[in-house]
């Protein structure tokens, strides 16, 4: 269910801007994607888990919000993610 740390470091390799990186908004947001994509499978089994499902909900807020602070600081980047990520059409 959650993201093992192989995972989590793949993840940290491939959306850091330098090289000591580890938090930025980018990294943030695919680590919660990857997070969103997991529970997404969980809830096809456990449809009546109300409890996760309001997690989800608060990931994809925080998401939201990491998403709209990085179209408003770097435009270009966040284009980028957004398609690496497959997020919007």
């Amino acid at each position: 269910m959650s993201i093992t740390q192989e995972n989590k470091k793949s993840l940290m390799d491939e959306y850091k801007i330098s090289p000591k990186d580890t938090g930025s908004a980018p990294i943030q947001i695919s680590i919660l994607s990857k997070r969103v994509e997991n529970l997404l499978g969980h809830f096809k089994k456990n449809p009546k888990d109300h409890a996760s499902r309001l997690g989800l909900l608060k990931m994809v807020g925080h998401r939201r919000r990491l998403l709209k602070y990085l179209n408003k600081v770097d435009h270009q980047l966040y284009q980028n993610v957004i398609q690496k990520l497959d997020l919007r059409k």
